[in-house]
């Protein structure tokens, strides 16, 4: 297949994929409000109707945590997994949307919709792409697999968690952004933290010590955590954040729990032992100033390991290449929040993330993706994917 093939194919597509998109925005999937079959229903069927056999994951409870579909060649090889959420973030104050969130107008080239840019019209490009591989299965070397969570945006990935058992080569994610490929990025330590202090009546004549008072403190001393740098060949250090903090009752108790928590984002040279041995630490001489007062406990809540993609990493350079041959410049990024690319590495298995269509307001009020961008994405992908199944593509 000639790249020209390629390119001439997503053209081809665009209408229909611009439709899924379009079907998929209009069912409301917003993580832990909305049901989620009828858009696991609205994929399954659209695929069904091409030939191709799509099974609902879920989790221990039966509850529907996403879906999958396997093109198989007919030589034995790798699996590669092309990987999108079909759940959403919440649609946030619908009054400050141009069009509702669940419209997905068209106006002058957009396509607006929560979902749109992430990551609905990813899922749309790769059901396309994996007909086309269907098409020609008997060329393939190893299979390509679709996973589509609908428990991301949640924070749980039951998708992934469910599905991720046994060898996997590596996963494309189709987040959107056309400038950058993700190839690492930060990983994540979280933890809840439980400050104790001792429970009196606000005006009484004693005073006891404040948990909201001694948690205070503690913020005050991890907000002085120095990181070291992430090494040559990861370009961010360490992060820490408290994200959350809560306690007390009322006006007349002093109150005895106040609970924080914790974010850190790890790298090559300050890993999740470390995050681990700093919070520990920390905690621990704030607790020193504070006797008579139980000690903090610490719940280890997420831990996933910071990555990044080696330079021969066969799929960086499928990407990237493809992306060369098209005439783009795509820089690869190690980035700064983490994504399920990070929980992946976590189990030895390479992952890229981005690449997708030009977008505006994810997660905001009118996310909108640039329609015209559709088909170099889904070209670079369906090169991409061919290059790492053993089909010469011919530049």
């Amino acid at each position: 297949m000639a790249i020209m093939d390629v390119l001439g194919a997503a053209h081809d597509d665009f209408d229909s994929v611009v439709g899924l998109t379009r079907e998929l925005i209009a069912l409301p999937s917003r993580g832990g409000v909305d049901p989620y079959e009828p858009v696991l229903d609205a994929v399954r069927d659209w695929l069904r109707a091409r030939g191709l056999s799509a099974t609902v994951l879920t989790d221990d409870t039966g509850e529907p945590v996403g879906l999958t579909c396997a093109i198989q060649g007919a030589r034995p090889g790798p699996r590669w997994v092309l990987d999108a959420c079909l759940d959403t973030a919440p649609f946030g104050d619908e009054a400050a949307w141009t069009h509702p969130p669940a419209s997905a107008i068209v106006h002058n080239g957009w396509l607006y919709g929560r979902g749109s840019a992430d990551s609905k019209s990813g899922v749309a490009i790769f059901c396309h792409i994996a007909v086309r591989l269907a098409a020609m299965a008997d060329r393939l070397r190893g299979s390509v697999e679709l996973l589509f969570d609908v428990d991301e945006h949640t924070g749980r990935f039951g998708g992934a968690k469910r599905y991720f058992q046994g060898d996997f080569a590596g996963v494309i994610i189709g987040y959107p952004g056309l400038d950058k490929l993700v190839v690492g990025g930060r990983g994540v330590y979280r933890a809840k933290l439980d400050v104790h202090g001792t429970s009196s009546h606000s005006g009484g004549s004693s005073v006891t010590p404040s948990a909201i008072e001694k948690a205070a403190r503690l913020v005050r001393a991890l907000s002085t955590v120095d990181f070291p740098d992430g090494g040559p060949e990861f370009p961010l250090p360490g992060k820490l954040t408290v994200t959350a903090i809560s306690g007390g009752h009322g006006f007349s108790v002093t109150p005895d729990l106040c609970a924080l928590n914790v974010d850190i984002r790890t790298t090559p040279t300050f890993d999740a032992q470390q995050a681990e041995d700093v919070l520990r630490r920390t905690v621990a001489a704030v607790d020193a100033d504070w006797p008579g007062t139980r000690p903090t406990h610490i719940e280890v809540d997420t831990c996933w390991p910071a990555y990044a993609l080696a330079a021969d990493s066969p799929l960086r350079e499928a990407m990237l290449g493809a992306a060369r041959q098209f005439g783009l410049a795509v820089d690869p990024k190690i980035a700064g929040p983490s994504n399920i690319g990070n929980y992946l590495a976590g189990l030895g298995i390479p992952a890229t993330a981005g690449f997708g269509v030009t977008y505006v307001g994810l997660h905001g009020a009118d996310e909108r993706i640039k329609l015209d961008t559709i088909p170099i994405v889904q070209a670079v992908h369906h090169a991409a994917v061919l290059t790492l199944l053993g089909v010469p593509v011919l530049w």
